[in-house]
């Protein structure tokens, strides 16, 4: 158990490191060719885990219709935007916006899954809320600024909860593997033809550490990571599990402080307090004695 919960935390860290490095690869690389080249090596990364494992399977046409639709939708559109995003807007502040993740998760599954909505989900979900504010508008209406970055990260937050609804409906009748695998190859087709017509100029860096870089956290963040969390979540409680995902934002801002010598500031750990407190009171199935 023990041992479970260190590799889980190791993939909060790798995870929420990933809004850092992905600030300091969209300084170098175009946003929708980083897109690509991303969804290139996490493509291959799969294939030769699906090789490895012998699990390619076949699809229906109806399941692949919707496979497609997550590809572009949740893995193109979504690792695009998260790109597109990060230009501007702060990693820490985007980390937060995405922890929210599951409160839209839960209201899309209420409309489309008929899953349950609870008052303790909408009043979780004004308190994550009112974190959003206090990191947004840094306390002060005044302070308030519509950076396009963060709105391409709301983007990015709403095609990853399209992304876990549709996931969650593919798998009760196709494997998960092979839903991540058809989905990346679709999202990594998609991509090539705006990797060189969506940035003007098209910018591509030659220093062979940014490419370690890039090739690294394709591999370690969506790969190995995902890997790692899904082999050993099922040895702890699920519910205690979430909630370590929801430090991802603190990791972001760690980072962000060593990396990108960025302060944190008091109204950004209250905001991320009131953010990860809606979301945990959201999303915690409590024990009923």
């Amino acid at each position: 158990m023990k041992k479970a919960y260190i590799w889980l935390i190791f993939c909060v860290v790798v995870w929420g490191s990933n809004f850092v490095f992905g600030k300091i690869l969209v300084q170098d690389f175009s946003p929708a060719l980083l897109t690509s080249l991303r969804l290139l090596f996490i493509a291959l990364l799969l294939v030769v885990i699906s090789a490895y494992t012998k699990r390619f399977k076949s699809v229906n046409k109806a399941d692949l219709f919707s496979i497609i639709v997550l590809g572009v939708i949740g893995v193109f559109i979504n690792q695009w935007s998260f790109f597109v995003g990060l230009q501007t807007a702060d990693p820490t502040t985007s980390a937060l916006i995405l922890a929210t993740t599951p409160i839209l998760t839960s209201v899309l599954a209420a409309i489309f899954l008929k899953e349950q909505l609870t008052t303790r989900m909408l009043f979780g979900s004004i308190i994550a809320i009112v974190g959003i504010y206090f990191v947004v508008a840094k306390g002060s209406l005044s302070s308030l600024q519509l950076d396009i970055g963060l709105a391409w990260i709301v983007v990015t937050m709403v095609t990853f909860a399209i992304m876990i609804i549709m996931t969650r409906v593919l798998s009760q009748r196709i494997d998960p593997l092979t839903i991540t695998l058809y989905s990346n190859v679709v999202g990594f087709i998609v991509s090539i033809p705006f990797a060189f017509s969506l940035d003007v100029p098209l910018r591509i860096s030659v220093d062979f550490s940014d490419w370690t870089l890039l090739i690294g956290t394709a591999i370690v963040v969506h790969g190995i990571a995902t890997l790692i969390w899904n082999n050993n979540i099922r040895h702890v409680n699920a519910s205690k599990a979430s909630i370590l995902s929801n430090l991802e934002p603190f990791v972001a801002m760690i980072f962000g402080l060593i990396l990108l010598h960025k302060p944190i500031t008091g109204i950004e750990v209250l905001g991320s307090l009131f953010i990860v407190g809606g979301v945990v009171l959201s999303t915690y199935q409590w024990k009923r004695g």
